[in-house]
């Protein structure tokens, strides 16, 4: 039997970070102010240096002495132009780090010692006293601040002081704060608290052709992946318009392009996910046929299991994937108003959802679903929960939000972007979330016609429908 790992001392040096201190309190004016008094001084100075060395007293003049200001004030605000135009980054990250030691300073969160010296300057001493002594800082919350791209990340150490339970309430402050996004809380080998967040989510969409798959993650944006392994199922919600039906599209382009992975597709409302039946094999309208589709989709998940435990590699705890077996999708459109239209049925239609949902990771069955409301009448708490995947696309009410994400600790903005909403991977986060950008010229049909006739190597003879759409009408 092999032994326990022993536990090791932490490593001395981990860089985590700049450290924010008490002087960051001033940071974006002390900068200005180192950067540009040398600057205005040595402009200044070549003007007057000459006429002090001649000692030509007679020369200096007011109107000598305006110019020279005005021309050493015009060559500051060139460079703070220039800089603050080509390295804008950096301020921002400045900004950051002064927003930080202000939240701490604002919070109390710094210890004190009472020297019964008298206050002095706000940066030298806290404001206010305690017993009638004026306390000196002798400990100021340990904090950092990295960032890399659009991704920041702000590591602070628990201390078990008076910071320990304002910290819990840190991430929604610097949600708002620094106009970012949190996208991972975790906690370090360390012990130190991790929080990171997406700066400008908007700038972190990509375009169609970015969306890539491969080693079971789907690139979504730039920082956001869809672990199709690990956060089996996906959820997609949003009001008419949000482009919920341009993401599913999306989605089936990608997984077409870079997977082998078997796709079946089901449009109750007769929209542009039917078209694909002129392409593809298995695509569905009709409430029937979407019920047959479901539980053959359900047997082969079954099937695939017994193929699983004949296959000669195969030991306990082995996923499809390291057997050698492809992916299978059953992607819905509108899955409200198919779940109002199959009647009778709907006790065994549910009972197929939640044995996909439970037991289709490990054989590699997955769902993805689209609904403007998920709620609990059309879908089971059940069911939804193993959705680990989910993501809101335009407009939604709080009880639409409640819905799809639970009792979420977040408050949720409207903005006039088309395919703008958010997600959350099961980790308790939600994030803003921006679809894939697909150009005016860009042509679902064509393009997926193309990556199907190169899959099958050219064959369009593999296009045939199983169920004829123009029958089902």
């Amino acid at each position: 039997m092999g032994r326990l790992k022993k536990r090791r001392p932490p490593k001395l040096f981990v860089y985590r970070g700049r450290r924010i201190r008490l002087k960051n309190e001033y940071l974006v004016r002390r900068f200005w102010c180192l950067l540009l008094t040398p600057l205005f001084l040595a402009v200044s100075l070549a003007f007057h240096l000459p006429l002090l060395l001649a000692r030509n007293w007679s020369a200096y003049s007011a109107v000598y002495i305006v110019v020279s200001i005005v021309v050493a004030g015009l060559a500051c605000g060139l460079v703070a132009f220039l800089y603050y135009f080509f390295r804008y980054e950096n301020h921002i990250q400045r900004v950051h780090r002064q927003k930080l030691a202000r939240m701490i300073w604002d919070n109390g969160w710094h210890g004190r010692s009472l020297t019964g010296r008298r206050m002095g300057a706000r940066s030298m001493f806290v404001g206010g006293s305690h017993g009638g002594f004026s306390g000196r800082v002798r400990r100021y919350v340990r904090m950092w601040y990295k960032r890399r791209g659009q991704v920041l990340t702000v590591i602070v150490e628990p201390d078990m002081g008076q910071a320990q339970d304002g910290i819990k309430y840190m991430p929604e402050r610097l949600e708002t704060g620094l106009n970012c996004d949190l996208i991972e809380d975790s906690r370090d080998d360390y012990g130190y608290l991790k929080y990171v967040f997406l700066f400008d989510s908007v700038y972190g969409r990509i375009m169609i052709d970015k969306v890539t798959v491969g080693n079971g993650r789907m690139r979504l944006m730039e920082a956001v992946y869809w672990d199709i392994n690990g956060e089996p199922h996906m959820i997609v919600g949003g009001g008419t318009g949000g482009g919920k039906t341009y993401f599913l599209l999306s989605i089936i382009y990608a997984l077409l392009r870079d997977t082998d992975a078997v796709l079946t597709i089901c449009d109750p409302k007769n929209s542009m996910l039917v078209d694909l039946g002129e392409i593809l094999p298995d695509v569905h309208l009709m409430p029937e046929r979407i019920t047959d589709a479901l539980y053959r989709f359900q047997d082969s998940m079954m099937k695939r299991y017994a193929e699983m435990k004949r296959h000669p590699e195969y030991e306990t705890g082995k996923k499809y994937h390291e057997l050698g077996f492809v992916p299978h999708f059953l992607i819905l459109d509108e899955f409200v108003s198919y779940f109002d239209a199959v009647g009778r049925e709907r006790d065994s239609v549910w009972n197929a959802l939640r044995s996909v949902a439970n037991m289709g990771r490990e054989a590699g069955f997955f769902l993805i679903l689209a609904t403007q409301r998920p709620d609990g009448t059309h879908l089971p708490t059940a069911v939804r929960d193993q959705f680990n995947f989910r993501v809101a696309l335009g407009h939604l009410y709080d009880q639409g939000y409640a819905m799809m994400f639970g009792d979420a600790k977040k408050t949720f903005f409207q903005k006039p972007i088309k395919g703008r909403g958010y997600y959350t991977n099961g980790r308790g986060v939600l994030p803003e979330f921006f679809a894939p950008f697909v150009p005016e010229d860009f042509k679902f049909l064509d393009e997926i016609r193309k990556v199907w006739e190169a899959r099958n190597g050219g064959d369009k003879s593999s296009t045939v429908l199983e169920f004829d759409i123009d029958m089902e009408l």
